[in-house]
């Protein structure tokens, strides 16, 4: 019988070893455990947008929260990137591995709703804005049912962003954030977070200074992330952590075997506080 469900993200970026994790994948799925991958690509749709024209714009918000502004042009080179250039290549590694896999969006079968951002305030110059136009959202709502009929099939989904609003049409969602609501409605046992990084750094200048272990919500903690470039991935993290995931692993998607080195304790493992809140 299978021991459960582990959700592992990771990027498009080129340091991430994508070989590595789809022979990671075959392994755990030998040993009984059901895999599914959410996949960004941020470099890739850069490199889109750039081929086609199309300006890459970022918004800060007051409280320093980086995100990307998705114009509609944009939106048409996140969903050529994700579903022309960068899920291809997984789905051809997992095949190399072993692995017999289907490509997914949000859109499909109504996996993921996520509803639009509207106007929202940003600091651009130092000055407080308002930014209009955004077609990204924030993810309200997963219907695991199509994911559950490819588990038990056998099969590992591949899922990445858009989601859809109330009426079908995508959205750009952070493919972190996606992960942990994937993971939530899921039930997930584990969620790994892979990056071009050893885990959560005490200092992100030292990369020797990896917290292995961390309660959330620390307060302090979650202050230091949105001044990094770990802000995504913790924020993901609480949200997972608070919907029941058992745990959460933040480690490096560049090392060889990746997922079973996560799976062992490496990089950094998030958990609920024991601790009652107020």
């Amino acid at each position: 019988m299978p021991h459960g469900v582990t959700v592992i993200k990771c990027g498009g970026s080129g340091a991430i070893g994508i070989a590595e994790i789809c022979a990671d994948v075959a392994k755990l799925r030998a040993a009984g455990e059901r895999t599914l991958l959410v996949h960004g690509g941020a470099d890739e749709i850069d490199r889109l947008a750039a081929q086609l024209g199309v300006q890459a714009q970022t918004t800060v918000s007051p409280d320093g929260r980086q995100s990307r502004y998705t114009s509609p042009p944009m939106l048409d080179a996140m969903m050529l990137a994700l579903t022309g250039r960068v899920k291809p290549r997984l789905l051809a590694a997992l095949k190399v591995a072993g692995v017999p896999a289907v490509g997914l969006t949000g859109l499909d079968a109504g996996l993921v709703t996520a509803v639009r951002k509207q106007a929202r305030r940003a600091v651009r110059d130092g000055r407080p804005v308002m930014v209009r136009g955004d077609h990204s959202g924030r993810i309200t709502a997963v219907d695991p049912a199509v994911l559950h009929v490819l588990l038990d099939a056998g099969f590992t989904p591949v899922i990445s962003p858009p989601a859809g609003d109330c009426g079908g049409a995508p959205l750009n969602v952070d493919a972190d954030r996606l992960a942990a609501a994937v993971a939530v409605a899921l039930r997930a046992r584990r969620l790994l977070l892979l990056t071009a990084a050893p885990g959560l750094l005490r200092d992100a200048t030292d990369s020797g200074s990896v917290l292995a272990r961390c309660e959330l919500p620390d307060e302090a903690l979650l202050a230091y992330a949105a001044t990094g470039g770990m802000q995504r991935k913790l924020i993901a993290a609480d949200e997972a952590l608070r919907g029941g995931v058992g745990a959460v692993h933040i480690a490096d998607g560049r090392v060889p075997e990746p997922v079973l080195a996560a799976v062992g304790g490496a990089g950094t493992v998030l958990v609920r506080s024991s601790r009652r809140q107020a």
